[in-house]
């Protein structure tokens, strides 16, 4: 599979080391390229006072704010080098998402092969600064922004010591689950016409469609939230996907690659023992003596397309017939 899958367990470990461990192996199995958690200290990204997200409230009854929540589903830089060794042995990438410099420090200590800027954090210049500078291979993800700001934190990374090529940008929207009318899929298209990089799409909504679509429209990389069950309790787990429609996705996203092919328009394999049982070939359309002078009113086409092509009829018109043809023969010149 060429298109880069990445199945974001995010929070979904809900703050266990075997959940998380579970959801690395399920990855592996249903054929995802990586797996993605996200790296945050809750006292640097959100105050104790801040209240939870609407969506953060329908699935988290319980908890009064956004600090209580967070601060549960947190995983410390030991336990992050421990999933990323756990990813290395069954041979999955291991990703994260830098919320906050001291997390990013602790990924950077972690020497990971490619670094995810979560959408939240694209207007912020000090983390982009820190970010582009260590010249990783990034995946800037683009909920709630627009081209001029896309461009701007392209321009920051690149300035900051990372080379371009190894920049890719994600289509994103931040609701959870993304409504189809927000979507917009083609905003890829653009993002990658504008800033010649590749492109790809991180999956908000119900199902798996949404995703398969957009590797149609040439995403490389597809990012979407994974969970064992939607019926946990958790923040992320309604608008994630279960190991049985990731498996899904890695076989549709395969038969895609397959039929996309290249640009080329030619006779397949398979198809070009069709050829002379669906084309036609010049034949005699009633009797005609050796001699006679071919004409529309004697021939005609016919198939199978084994003889004289119809694209020749202009050079057959007018010329004489060296044999007897009757009807229905193949006529040779």
């Amino acid at each position: 599979m060429n298109t880069y899958l990445i199945a974001e367990i995010g929070v979904n470990h809900n703050g266990s080391i075997d959940v998380a461990k579970k959801l690395i192996r399920a990855a592996k199995r249903s054929g995802a390229s990586a797996v993605k958690f996200q790296s945050f200290k809750t006292h640097s990204i959100v105050s104790k006072q801040t209240p939870l997200a609407n969506y953060q409230k329908e699935n988290n009854p319980n908890l009064l704010s956004q600090y209580d929540l967070l601060k549960s589903l947190e995983l410390s830089f030991e336990q992050q080098r421990y999933l990323q060794k756990y990813c290395k042995k069954i041979q999955i990438d291991f990703i994260s998402s830098p919320f906050d410099q001291e997390s990013l420090d602790d990924l950077v200590n972690l020497d990971l092969k490619i670094i995810k800027i979560p959408s939240g954090e694209i207007t912020n210049m000090p983390l982009l600064r820190k970010i582009g500078g260590l010249n990783k291979n990034l995946i800037l993800s683009t909920g709630l922004s627009n081209m001029t700001e896309i461009s701007d934190a392209i321009d920051i990374l690149t300035n900051s010591g990372t080379s371009k090529k190894n920049i890719s940008i994600l289509h994103a929207n931040t609701m959870y689950p993304t409504p189809y009318e927000d979507v917009n899929l083609s905003a890829m298209i653009n993002i990658k016409e504008t800033f010649s990089l590749d492109v790809g799409y991180s999956d908000h909504t119900l199902g798996i469609q949404v995703s398969l679509a957009a590797v149609t429209l040439g995403a490389k990389i597809i990012e979407k939230h994974f969970t064992l069950s939607r019926d946990l309790t958790g923040p992320d787990h309604k608008a994630s996907i279960e190991p049985h429609e990731l498996e899904e996705m890695v076989k549709g996203i395969k038969i895609i690659e397959t039929v996309l092919g290249s640009r080329e328009k030619y006779p397949t394999k398979s198809e070009i023992k069709n050829l002379n049982a669906v084309r036609k070939s010049i034949v005699a359309s009633q009797f005609i003596r050796k001699g006679e002078v071919f004409s529309n009113k004697n021939l005609t086409t016919k198939r199978p397309g084994d003889g004289i092509s119809p694209m020749l009829w202009d050079s057959v018109i007018g010329t004489e017939a060296k044999y007897d043809f009757y009807l229905d023969d193949k006529i040779i010149l």
